[in-house]
């Protein structure tokens, strides 16, 4: 009996998160680019049935999808979205600015998202300072890490703004900082010069879940 209560408990905790997940409204002067049901504005670039709407949320089930981009160009922005783990050692990113082909990391601006508390120990070997999450990748690390225990939400708040980048995570500041102080990192990242692109996620090795994807374009 008390087995059976624990997963009936379990079970209405789940319902409750993906109730959240699909309910939340946008805050003021914010416009949901997913729409909680459809990848409707979203396009894979690498194998598809990687990526899903499910329960209000967009879910990357694992490798092998690429990146989930925008079908829309964005240039100065302020976006927000959270996302959880569904296991130990998972890696990922949010890409920014970045066109359709190519590389967001070099292309674009690709924003680290990992488990940084549990990386060494599932991958077997330490991160670099610019692999933390909220760095923008191989360009300027975060300053400091703010995840949450895997399994539970974390908020995710990136302004781009000109030349300008702040990323936050859990309402921590991770970095703030104007691209044109990385000049000696143009050559290797081009994108870093770009004034627009389009907004994705990243599949890279695990389940990785997202909800209240929202943006503010910003004059």
């Amino acid at each position: 009996m008390r087995t059976a209560l624990k997963l009936g408990l379990l079970a209405v905790a789940c319902a409750v998160t993906a109730a959240r997940a699909a309910d939340d409204k946008p805050p003021e002067g914010f416009t949901a680019i997913f729409d909680g049901k459809t990848l409707e504005g979203w396009k894979a670039t690498g194998k598809a049935d990687q990526w899903a709407a499910e329960g209000g949320m967009i879910v990357c089930k694992g490798g092998g999808g690429g990146w989930l981009l925008t079908e829309k160009d964005y240039a100065d922005f302020e976006f927000r979205c959270e996302y959880r783990w569904g296991n130990e050692g998972g890696n990922s990113g949010i890409g920014l600015r970045t066109p359709a082909k190519g590389d967001p990391a070099y292309a674009g601006m690709e924003i680290q998202l990992i488990d940084d508390e549990n990386w060494e120990k599932v991958n077997k070997f330490k991160l670099a300072a610019y692999q933390h999450t909220g760095s923008i990748y191989d360009v300027q690390p975060a300053k400091l890490q703010a995840n949450k225990p895997i399994g539970e939400w974390n908020a995710v708040r990136i302004v781009c703004q000109g030349r300008k980048v702040t990323i936050e995570q859990n309402g921590k500041v991770l970095v703030d900082t104007n691209l044109d102080d990385h000049k000696a990192k143009f050559d290797k990242h081009p994108g870093l010069k770009n004034e627009k692109g389009r907004l994705g996620f990243q599949s890279y090795n695990t389940r990785l879940e997202f909800c209240n994807v929202w943006v503010k374009e910003l004059k």
